[in-house]
C-alpha cells in the first residue's frame, strides 16, 4: 500500500530534509518514526528536499508497506515516535501512481523578513532579520521580472545537481505587515537556493541598493556571481505542494503569519 502525509517541522535543529551519514535530518527522524509503526524499516520521499534550518508547514511525503493499519494508527502512532519539532498534519491512502515529488505541479514557498533597527530574540530562528529600512512596493516590482518561465542559473547555487536551470514562476507576491515583509513564491519547482537567492535580490532592491531593473540584469547574466549572497534560511518555509485534482491529496496548511 503507499500512503501519503503531509509534514510540518522546524528546521532549526536539522541539517536539513535529506538522510546524512552524519547530522540530525527530518528524513532520518521521519524514516524511524514511521518505521517503528510499521514494523519493518522503510523509505519515505518528499516533494522538495528543504536546506539546514529551513522550515515547512506543508511538506508533502509517501511511503509504501505492506503492513495493514488503520489511517488513524498510522498518524498517531508516527507522532507518538516523532520529536516534537516535527509532526504529521494529515495522513491518508493514496493510488499506487502517487509521488509526492513527481506527481507535484507546483511548490509554494513563503520567505519573512523582519524588518527592524534590533534584531530579534524569540524569533531569530524564524525570520529572517535585516535592519535597514525596507520598501517593499519596490522589491514587489523588482520580483515582476521574475515571473514566467526563464533560466534562472544566477539563482541557484553553484553546486545545484539539477539537469535544467529552467523554472516557471507562476506568482510573486510582497506585502508588508507592520515590522514584518513577506515574499511568497509559487513555482512549477526550485532550483537549489533559488528562494533564497531571490530574496536576497529583493532585498537588494528594497534598501534602494539597487533598482528593480537590476534583477532582470541578475536574470540575464546567468552567473550566480553576480546575484550575490543567499537570505538566511530562517525566513524560509515551505508552505503547500499542489497536485492534480484525481490525486484528492488533503489542502489543509498552516501558512506562518507575523505581523
Amino acid at each position: 500500500m503507499r500512503y501519503a502525509a503531509g509534514i510540518e517541522y522546524d528546521g532549526c535543529g536539522f541539517f536539513g530534509w535529506q538522510r546524512q551519514a552524519e547530522g540530525r535530518t527530518v528524513q532520518a527522524c521521519v524514516e524511524k518514526a514511521i518505521s517503528k509503526v510499521a514494523d519493518h524499516a522503510l523509505n519515505v520521499v518528499c516533494a522538495g528536499r528543504t536546506d539546514s534550518g529551513v522550515h515547512a508547514t506543508g511538506q508533502v511525503i509517501h511511503f509504501n508497506t505492506g503492513t495493514n493499519r488503520p489511517t488513524n494508527n498510522w498518524l498517531r502512532g508516527t507522532n507518538a515516535n516523532l520529536p516534537d519539532d516535527i509532526s504529521v498534519r494529515w495522513l491518508s491512502s493514496m493510488d499506487e501512481a502517487f509521488h509526492a515529488r513527481f506527481s507535484a505541479t507546483q511548490r509554494h514557498y513563503r520567505y519573512i523578513i523582519y524588518n527592524h533597527p534590533c534584531r530579534p530574540a524569540l524569533l531569530r530562528n524564524h525570520v529572517c532579520w535585516h535592519h535597514a529600512e525596507l520598501d517593499a512596493g519596490i522589491m514587489a516590482d523588482a520580483g515582476r521580472y521574475l515571473v514566467g518561465e526563464h533560466d534562472f542559473t544566477s539563482f541557484r547555487a553553484v553546486a545545484c545537481q539539477a539537469h535544467s536551470p529552467v523554472r516557471t514562476i507562476h506568482s510573486l507576491e510582497v506585502r508588508r505587515s507592520g515590522r514584518f515583509i513577506t515574499i511568497d513564491v509559487i513555482a512549477n519547482a526550485f532550483l537549489h537556493h533559488m528562494v533564497r537567492c531571490i530574496a536576497g535580490v529583493l532585498i537588494k532592491t528594497g534598501c534602494g541598493e539597487q533598482t528593480p531593473d537590476w534583477t532582470s540584469d541578475v536574470l540575464q547574466a546567468k552567473d550566480r556571481r553576480v546575484s550575490g549572497i543567499n537570505a538566511s534560511p530562517a525566513g524560509l518555509y515551505l508552505v503547500k505542494v499542489r497536485y492534480p485534482d484525481h490525486f484528492a491529496v488533503p489542502s489543509g496548511t498552516r501558512l506562518p503569519v507575523f505581523g
